[in-house]
Order: structure tokens, then sequence, then C-alpha cells
């Protein structure tokens, strides 16, 4: 293959790349807005989400299920929820047959502000969504999955042991 082709293919594919980090960028802006809005820290803003989600598809959401989702410790988790709870975006409510366990929901109020705050941005995009090609819609969907599992394969740095001499031989 000539150089001719694979400067046009890697031009290609670092448009691509290039588009995809700028609408990263873009993301990550309106998430900073939508948190300074609703005076929320990103684990905040993440646990409302993930919440409101959970009530969507008829799903109970668990302390627990919060601290995995967020990679954060119990205790973390729990001065996390308490600062939702005492501002008025979710509720803990009593497991129906674990009299230790509770189940979180969110409030109406999250419900509203997360609408009213990001609700025109949703209509924007479902908006490019619909008036993309069913072709063009598949292309986007593989790329992006396949993209995902790049960004999922990569493994953790290897870390060096404490307390020894790299040189050494044990």
């Amino acid at each position: 293959m000539s150089g001719f082709f694979y400067n046009n293919d890697r031009q290609r594919a670092t448009s691509a790349l290039e588009a995809l980090r700028l609408y990263q960028a873009a993301e990550a802006a309106m998430r900073r807005r939508t948190r300074e809005s609703m005076s929320m820290g990103e684990n905040e803003l993440l646990v409302v989400r993930q919440l409101l989600r959970a009530q969507s598809r008829g799903l109970q959401v668990k302390p627990g299920d919060v601290a995995k989702y967020l990679g954060i410790s119990t205790a973390s988790t729990t001065s996390l929820l308490d600062r939702l709870e005492s501002s008025g975006y979710l509720r803990r409510v009593p497991h129906p047959s674990d009299r230790r366990s509770v189940y979180l929901e969110p409030t109406e109020r999250a419900d509203e502000e997360v609408r009213t705050t990001l609700s025109a941005m949703h209509d924007r995009m479902h908006q490019v969504a619909a008036d993309t090609t069913a072709e063009a819609t598949e292309a986007v969907i593989d790329f992006l999955s396949r993209m995902q599992d790049a960004v999922d394969s990569v493994e953790p740095a290897p870390t060096h042991q404490r307390g020894r001499d790299a040189t050494s031989v044990g």
C-alpha cells in the first residue's frame, strides 16, 4: 500500500479521535455547569443520575450499589448520601424485609432539577440522533462500542515493590 493511502487512513482516524475528544470536553463542561447550577460535586450528580435511571427502570438501589458504582468506601458513601439527603435530593426508604437495610430513592426535587437543567440539552441531542441516518447511527454505535472495548482493555501499569531494590535478584 502506498504512503498516500496510509496518510489518508491515518488522517481519518486522527480526525475521528479528535472529534471524540472535543465531544468529551464539551460533555465534561456541560456536567460541570450542571453541577454548579445544582450546587453538587461530580459524585453527587452521578448518584442522582444513577437513582433517576434506576427509578425509571423499576430498579432499587442500596447504598452498597452506590459505593460500588463510584468505587468509593462505605464511609465516603454514607457522607455523600447524607449530603444528598440533607439537600433534598434523595430519601432513604426502609427495606421491606430487612430492618437493617435501606433503599435509596431520588426525590421529586432531584427529578425536577435534573429535568429543568438538562431537558433542553437532551431534546437537542435526541434531535441530532433522530436526524442521523440509520446507517450512520449503526456506524456510530459500532465505533463507540469498539472505542469502549479499546479503553476498557487497558491494563494498569505494573507497580514496583516497595522496599526492594529494583536491581536485586530475589
